[in-house]
């Protein structure tokens, strides 16, 4: 299994694009650099009225599929 680390910081407003469809994916640079593109969905259960903040890890298969995303700390 493989784990990235990475911190969002999504005002409300941004993700309301999201509602809008006019955005179904988020861009996100990970702590080593790498850049994720996952679907937005994803983070919806972490979504709170001021938006999307924190620290987060994501762990994935070889395939790249995603196995678990969870909120740090």
């Amino acid at each position: 299994m493989l784990s990235l680390f990475f911190d969002i910081s999504i005002p409300a407003q941004d993700y309301l694009r999201v509602y809008q469809g006019t955005a179904n994916r988020v861009l996100i640079r990970s702590r080593d650099g790498r850049t994720i593109s996952l679907p937005a969905r994803h983070l919806q259960p972490f979504l709170r009225h001021d938006g999307i903040y924190g620290s987060f890890i994501m762990e994935f298969n070889a395939q790249g599929q995603l196995l678990d995303l969870r909120r740090l700390g």
